[in-house]
Formats: structure tokens, C-alpha cells, sequence
């Protein structure tokens, strides 16, 4: 079985969420007895994945590679001469978009992994909001071009798959779920700790995108702490920069960023909870993250969390106000009891031997479609 994978995730940013699907993806397709695995990318000259890799002869920027004139050049130019040649059985978009626009070859199947829409139904980070606009034209236009062309669509979330359908009924019939997968990342560092950091603390991953709901969370976090002293110190893992500047200094607020793996895995360990307040989320994989340390959790209702948290972790809306503030108090007061290995035992379910096995499966299902 010759099958092709979008590299670009990991020549891009190779520590990012996706990125880290993208690798769980690979490493459960390499598992495969007959599985011959082909990886596609675009890189600059003199870039290891080159040799790798099959890539087009031109150069490409490693953070360039989602500009429209990249995406250009390798999805119409190359990728489709490039599938051709490599004769392969299945070629797996890995990045929400990314397939050719020119049909497969008949022995070729297409499939795309659609992480999350909310590039179609959100807000997403820009420099300007003429950027914004461009980019969600064309985001719509990929996404909905990939959507058209795919044999088989795998989601990480029912909640994901949920607004796929809803957006694409056209495309209802295509979808599975296929939940993220959690790689065992290098154990964390039992010496490793942070000098500037509070023997007690809360935890937040990522502060980049709106729909994080940081600066909300920070305010009912501030104001919580003000009601009441033992409300733990707060370490957002992210840039200052994503907040506005009078939530940036608040009183036992820390910043951390260009950690390893290890020292977030040490962070997991340390904290006492860590807090998931997104609007919505595709999957969430830090919470999954957090509890394969035996971490306790937070989550806001209404998106993916809702599926992969245990039902004892406590949530709360992502809009009211008063309702976080009442719980952090409570947690403040009262935490969440020590259930290390309930913990684990729930991520494990995330991990790479039940992933791999239900990546294997879909694949036999995609392989048994009729040419």
C-alpha cells in the first residue's frame, strides 16, 4: 500500500498542533506491515526534509509555506504530477485543506483531514483585518475545494464532524471521526523547574487565537484573585503580546514561551490545574496532554472538550462571568482531589497503540471503496 502524506505541518512549525497530528500520522502508517509511506513538502534548498521527501525543485520559505503563492505552486503545479508519478493508493491532506485541485489518478484515494472550520466560522489572529478578509476567502475556497474532492473525511471531534456537516451536507456521507492523537513526547524532567514560577500555580496553553478566550479568562481570573488571596498564580504558555496592555502586568500573572517539550510536560506535572476556556476547540489537545501527567482539568462547555475530558473534571460556560469566578473561588478553597493514574488511564485512550489502530481501520475502509 503506497500511501502519501502533506508534510508541510512539520517543515512549517514543526512544535505546532497540527504538526504533531501530522508525525502521530506518520508513525501510525509506518506501524503498517505493507505500507510504504510517501512524504510531500516544500522546503528551502539545503532543508533536511528534502531528503526526505519528494518536493518541488524551487525553493520554498519555511514560513511562507501557507502564503496563496506557495499553496499555489505546490498544490496545482506539483502535487498533482508528483501523486502521479509515486503511484500511490491514498494521499492524506493533513492540514484542513491542501489537496490538488486536478482530480486523483483512478487507483488514487483522497483523503483530508479537517481539524477543525473555524476558519469558516470565527475570528482567526491576523495582522489586519484586509488580511483577515483575504485569508478567509481563501480558506473557504481550499476548504471547500478539498471538502469536494476527498474520498473520505476524518474529524478528531463529533463536534468538529458536526459543523463539517453542517457546512458541507453535500459531504455528509464522507465523514469519520478519527480522535487526535496523543504521542508520548519525552518524559518530563523531574529536575527541570522554573525559579521565576510559584511553587503553586494554574495553567493555560496557548494565547494566540480569539476563540482561546484568554483576555476573558485572565479578567475573571484577576478578579477572583482579588476576592480572595489563595486563588493561585496564573502561567500562561503564549506571548504577552495576545493580551491587551492592561491585562499584561496583572498581579501573579507569568508568561512562558519557547519551551521544549519536556519543560511543557514538567508545567503538566507541576500545576495544580490547568484551565482550557475556549470558545471552541476541535479537539484539545493540551487537556489530553495535562491529564497523560495526571494533571487535574478545567474545560468551558460547548465544543470538542465536552468529548474528551472525564466526566468528574470541572466545566463551566465560556461566557458567563460570574459562574468562572464562582468556581475558581471553590477550587481555590477546595482542589480537585489526586487521581494521577484515573488520569492517565483516561489519556491513554488518546495514545498511540488505540490510535494507530483506529487509523489502520479507516484506511482499510477508504482501500474498499469501488473505483
Amino acid at each position: 500500500m503506497q500511501i502519501g502524506i502533506d508534510y508541510r505541518p512539520v517543515t512549517a512549525a514543526p512544535y505546532s498542533g497540527i504538526a504533531r497530528q501530522v508525525l502521530a500520522l506518520e508513525q501510525a502508517i509506518l506501524a503498517g506491515e505493507n505500507a510504504q509511506l510517501h512524504r510531500f513538502t516544500a522546503a528551502p534548498l539545503g532543508h533536511p526534509h528534502r531528503m526526505l521527501a519528494h518536493c518541488p525543485a524551487t525553493a520554498s520559505p519555511v514560513y511562507g509555506l501557507h502564503r496563496p503563492r506557495e499553496r499555489v505552486n505546490f498544490e496545482l503545479r506539483f502535487l498533482p504530477a508528483a501523486i502521479a508519478a509515486a503511484e500511490l493508493d491514498i494521499y492524506i491532506a493533513t492540514a484542513n485543506t491542501g489537496l490538488p485541485v486536478w482530480r486523483a489518478p483512478a487507483h488514487t484515494r483522497y483523503i483530508l483531514l479537517l481539524h477543525d472550520v473555524f476558519q469558516l466560522t470565527m475570528a482567526n489572529h491576523h495582522s489586519s483585518r484586509l488580511k483577515a478578509m483575504v485569508y478567509r476567502q481563501i480558506d473557504r475556497l481550499g476548504i471547500s475545494s478539498s471538502v469536494a474532492l476527498a474520498d473520505a473525511i476524518w474529524t478528531p471531534s463529533v463536534f468538529t464532524a458536526d459543523q463539517a456537516r453542517y457546512l458541507f451536507p453535500e459531504a455528509a456521507g464522507k465523514i469519520s471521526v478519527l480522535p487526535n492523537a496523543v504521542p508520548a513526547l519525552a518524559a518530563p524532567d523531574p529536575l527541570c523547574t522554573f525559579p521565576a514560577l510559584p511553587a503553586l500555580f494554574w495553567l493555560v496553553v496557548g494565547t494566540r487565537e480569539p476563540r482561546k478566550n484568554i483576555p476573558w479568562f485572565v479578567q475573571c481570573w484577576q478578579q477572583a484573585r482579588q476576592q480572595n488571596a489563595s486563588v493561585p498564580a496564573l502561567v500562561l504558555v503564549g506571548s504577552a503580546d495576545d493580551l491587551p496592555l492592561e491585562l499584561r502586568a496583572a498581579d501573579g500573572m507569568y508568561f512562558v514561551s519557547g519551551i521544549s517539550d519536556a519543560e511543557l510536560l514538567s508545567l503538566y506535572a507541576q500545576t495544580s490545574c490547568l484551565w482550557q476556556p475556549s470558545l471552541a476547540e476541535g479537539f484539545g489537545l493540551p487537556v489530553l496532554e495535562a491529564l497523560a501527567q495526571g494533571a487535574a482539568v478545567a474545560v468551558a462547555l460547548g465544543s470538542a472538550l465536552d468529548e474528551i475530558c472525564p466526566t468528574d473534571s470541572p466545566r463551566f460556560s465560556p461566557l458567563d462571568t460570574a459562574g468562572l469566578q464562582q468556581l475558581m473561588l471553590e477550587l481555590a478553597v477546595r482542589p480537585q482531589p489526586l487521581r494521577w493514574a484515573a488520569r492517565q488511564v483516561w489519556a491513554d485512550e488518546f495514545a498511540m497503540p488505540a490510535y494507530t489502530k483506529r487509523v489502520h481501520a479507516l484506511l482499510q475502509g477508504v482501500l474498499s471503496m469501488p473505483q
